[in-house]
């Protein structure tokens, strides 16, 4: 840790599991805070807001600063406020992508026929017609945009659909595919997360449960890595990584990161 000047730290499978902290994530985080390290929560939820975030993190006792906090919708929304100022926009997501989207004054489509971009995120309370309306969009020429393509991403009750069920469903129905993806292992949330760090890549260290998203992110940028266990990935599947997707460490949880005594280096 001397080395590291910088910390990314996911959110889910990492801090909390739905609405359940992960024990003692708060005391890891508090300790590193400790050692002065500059640290970013980097979380492909995009559902949420940065708002909505922040209170769930000061709920669970992790004191943070809301531009501490970068979720795939705030990438998201930052990338249609400067390249598509003018574009309309309507939404596959829970209410916190609208949040967001307005917060940068991301125009928002009055009908889905009138849409330039759907934008597609986790939607945890989706009906058929939210799921109608974004065909809708799609099917009236809107392209395609999606916070993430995770899979499944784990609450309370164990693994849990992710963005890529919502992107398949309308993929699906349209022959039409996503062209941009702007949340983990993009470069838009790297670049995003260092700019709030101010700390070169490789005094950088990410923390987080996902192979595909956190530590694919840090190698791509020269970051160390380092897999905790408490989320996406279980250690019977260490052994089938390949090289390029090994983490520098992995640990049972984030507390571990206090000693890293109970760590395997590869």
């Amino acid at each position: 840790m001397e080395k590291i000047e910088g910390v990314l730290i996911d959110l889910d499978g990492t801090i909390w599991r739905g609405n359940e902290l992960i024990p003692q994530a708060d005391e890891a985080v508090a300790y590193l805070r400790s050692l002065g390290k500059r640290l970013v929560f980097v979380s492909n939820r995009g559902n949420w807001s940065r708002r909505m975030c922040h209170e769930q993190l000061r709920r669970f006792g992790i004191a943070v600063a809301e531009e501490e906090i970068i979720l795939s919708s705030t990438v998201t929304a930052q990338f249609l406020r400067a390249h598509y100022p003018l574009c309309q926009v309507w939404t596959l997501g829970d209410e916190g992508l609208h949040e967001e989207l307005q917060h940068y004054q991301v125009p928002l489509a009055p009908v889905p026929e009138e849409a330039d971009f759907l934008v597609i995120t986790l939607h945890e309370t989706m009906t058929y017609r939210d799921l109608d309306l974004a065909f809708r969009a799609v099917h009236h020429g809107a392209r395609m945009i999606a916070t993430n393509i995770d899979k499944m991403f784990p609450n309370e009750h164990g693994n849990a659909i992710d963005v890529a069920g919502m992107v398949g469903a309308i993929e699906a129905a349209t022959a039409r595919k996503v062209e941009v993806v702007l949340g983990k292992p993009s470069c838009f949330m790297a670049e995003a997360a260092l700019r709030q760090l101010k700390v070169p890549p490789d005094l950088c260290l990410v923390i987080g449960d996902s192979v595909q998203s956190d530590i694919r992110m840090g190698r791509m940028y020269g970051m160390k890595t380092a897999l905790v266990l408490t989320g996406n990935t279980k250690r019977s599947q260490l052994d089938m990584l390949r090289e390029k997707e090994r983490p520098d460490y992995v640990i049972d949880s984030i507390y571990d990161i206090i000693g890293l005594g109970k760590g395997v280096m590869w």
